[in-house]
Formats: structure tokens, C-alpha cells, sequence
């Protein structure tokens, strides 16, 4: 039975041009990069260059790049070390309730730190109004952390806007573009942001690593201690095959966005076509017109979705219900109760369906005909 992955929005398989840029640090270079000797510096400049080639890729740079382990602690540090640093002058954050559990949890954590947070509505496409970050915006505001594109439902939010209504106000900007990477630009000039959170392996780049871009002159105080590195932001030894992966996944994510977009614009029609085609009742959660290509949340009325995605995945497509984070959970998608309200049919009757590498027209054409069949075989087309 072949197996057909369209759950690239949880993770992505690493591209072959990425295991064989890495394959080599592995067996050659293995010296710290903090030490001073003739190994140390061969893989300092290792890291070094790649710090140059992703700092050029988001128009920053190199010294504002902090590596990390990945999307969540680039969301911690981002979120907590802005509010630590800042304390004296504010309390206050604003957020939204669609982010990322990394951003929302750690959030938690501060209010129980004596922070106050405020988590905005969006619309029923997952949509943030500018003018609703204007309204609760207070003297005390310190942070604002809207994500570039929703997780769940593929909705982008107006950073470049909000990001505008922030300029010159002392207001530190963040926003999480884990979902963003490789099929939007990124140029956190035009963007105006002050803080960024990316990870490799939403971008066919390995696990374990990511970065978080830092504007500067914005106070960060490290919540990581140990040594100096990362400018005495992250103490830690350097993970050079991870940071080598994470550059050449960045270079073919840019080098082939626009043909990618493309592919994922005829892959979502040719999903969206073969259910109707079929006759089978659905709808298409968040945002038709602000949105990724890659992603689409679909709503099958009446379903229950547990028993839907076992089904699926017996019949050899792997899809979810949400985020990965909370792929465990029995709970109602929170993005989607954000959206509709708890006890709506979509919170509970929804799943994701993204699309990446190796994925063809053919494939999606087929997981839309396992769908369609499982979906009317369960009685609820």
C-alpha cells in the first residue's frame, strides 16, 4: 500500500541536497566551534558563513542571528527574554488566541510571573484587525507577538501593518514565521519586526535547530545560561550539522518558492475539485484570499474526526486534525474554537491537509478519493 504524506505542516522530510551538505560535518569537521585551535576555527567559519547566508536570505544582519533548537525556543526566548528585559517599564503584552502553543504557553508562564496579557479575537477566517492591536495597546505595553501564518488554518495575519502601527513607539514587534518559511519572502525590514522565530524542519532542513533574528539594540535577557556563545545570548555548543542543514534548507527553500507556490496552488484545486466531484459536503476553514497555498483545513460536517483519521491512515494517507503539539489532545482545536466557538461543528469535525515535497497531482488526487470514500462510508457525506 503506498503511504501519502500530506502532513508537511507538522514536518517536513529532509531534502536530499540537505543530507548530503551535512554528511560531511558529520564525519570531517568535529571541533567545538569555541575553541581556538585549528579544528575549532574550521568549524567556526562554518557557522559563521551560514550565519551570513541566512541573515541575507531575511535582509539582516549576521550578528542579529541567534541559533537555536528549533521554532520553540526561538519563541521562548523571544517572548521571555523581551519581557525580563523590559519588566521596569511594562507589564503588558499583546497576543492572539491562534498562535502556537509555544507562544501561548509560555505566555501562561508570564502571567504567572506577574505579567498581564491580553489575547485578541480574530475573525472567523483567523484574522487579526489591525485596529483591534491599536485598541489595546497601553503604556505598558512592552510585546507584541502576532504569527506570521496560522499553523492550523493557513491564515496570514497583516504583520507588515501591525508592524507599521508599532514603529517609533518602543513597542517590541515578534512574530513567529515558522509556517511562513518557504513560500512567502521574508525581509524583516519590510516586515518591521524585532524579533523572528524560524525553524529547519518545516522547510525539509533536519530537526533540532533554528534561529531566532534579533534587531539590534533590542534587550534580550538570556534565559539559557552556560557559556558565551551567540553573542553571550545562548550558551551552548554549537550545532554545526544542524546549522549547515538549516542554511542549504534555506537556499532551496528561496531558490524554488515561486515554483513551489505554484505546485501547492494546483495541488490544493486538485483536492478541492475531486471533493466536489464526489459529492461530498464540505467546507474550507480560515481564509480563502489571505492565506498559504500549502495548507488547507477542510470541515466535514458530522464527522467525528478521531475515527475519520484512523481511517485515513489505514487506508495509507497521514493527515491531522491540527497542530502536531497537540496531536494527542482530545480537545477541540483551539484555533478553530477561536474562530467558530467551542461547541461548533468545526472545532470538532476538522482536519489539516498540507502539502511539500515529493507530494504529485496524481497522489492528492488519490488521497481525495480515499477521503471521499471514507468520509461516505462513515455516513456523513
Amino acid at each position: 500500500m503506498e503511504h501519502i504524506y500530506l502532513d508537511h505542516a507538522a514536518t517536513t522530510p529532509v531534502h536530499p541536497k540537505v543530507v548530503e551538505a551535512m554528511r560531511p560535518i558529520f564525519e570531517e569537521v568535529y571541533g567545538n566551534p569555541s575553541s581556538i585551535h585549528y579544528h575549532g576555527r574550521e568549524a567556526r567559519k562554518i557557522i559563521d558563513d551560514a550565519r551570513s547566508d541566512i541573515a541575507r536570505m531575511i535582509g539582516a544582519n549576521a550578528k542579529d542571528i541567534v541559533f537555536t533548537s528549533g521554532g520553540t525556543e526561538a519563541d521562548n526566548m523571544a517572548i521571555m527574554g523581551t519581557a525580563f528585559a523590559q519588566k521596569e517599564k511594562g507589564r503588558h503584552i499583546i497576543t492572539t488566541k491562534v498562535e502556537h502553543h509555544a507562544v501561548l504557553n509560555t505566555c501562561k508562564f508570564l502571567e504567572k510571573q506577574g505579567f498581564d496579557v491580553t489575547y485578541l479575537d480574530v475573525d472567523q477566517t483567523g484574522r487579526l484587525a489591525v485596529e483591534d492591536v491599536k485598541a489595546a495597546l497601553r503604556k505598558d505595553t512592552i510585546l507584541v507577538t502576532v504569527m506570521t501564518a496560522n499553523n492550523e488554518v493557513g491564515t496570514l495575519q497583516p504583520i507588515e501593518e501591525i508592524g507599521a502601527l508599532l514603529e517609533g513607539t518602543g513597542i517590541v514587534f515578534h512574530t513567529d514565521a515558522v509556517q511562513a518559511f518557504g513560500t512567502m519572502a521574508m525581509d524583516v525590514d519590510a516586515l518591521k519586526v524585532d524579533l523572528l522565530s524560524m525553524t529547519a524542519h518545516k522547510i525539509n532542513g533536519p530537526k533540532g535547530i533554528g534561529f531566532l533574528y534579533v534587531r539590534e539594540a533590542v534587550p534580550l535577557l538570556p534565559y539559557q545560561h552556560g557559556g558565551e556563545q551567540e553573542r553571550k545570548r545562548r550558551g551552548g555548543t554549537h550545532n554545526v550539522p544542524g546549522i549547515v542543514g538549516l542554511q542549504h534548507a534555506l537556499v532551496l527553500a528561496v531558490q524554488g518558492r515561486e515554483e513551489k507556490v505554484e505546485q501547492y496552488h494546483r495541488l490544493r484545486q486538485v483536492l478541492i475539485d475531486a471533493l466536489t466531484d464526489a459529492n461530498v459536503q464540505f467546507s474550507i476553514n480560515g481564509s480563502t484570499e489571505h492565506t498559504l497555498a500549502s495548507l488547507i483545513n477542510v470541515h466535514f460536517p458530522g464527522v467525528n474526526v478521531e475515527s475519520l483519521l484512523t481511517a485515513l491512515d489505514l487506508n495509507g494517507v497521514s493527515v491531522s486534525s491540527g497542530s502536531a503539539c497537540t496531536a494527542g489532545s482530545v480537545e477541540p482545536s483551539h484555533v478553530l474554537t477561536a474562530l467558530y466557538g467551542a461547541e461548533s461543528e468545526q472545532a470538532k469535525s476538522s482536519i489539516r491537509i498540507s502539502f511539500g515535497l515529493y507530494n504529485t497531482e496524481d497522489q492528492v488526487l488519490k488521497a481525495a478519493e480515499i477521503i471521499a470514500k471514507t468520509v461516505q462510508r462513515m455516513g456523513i457525506a
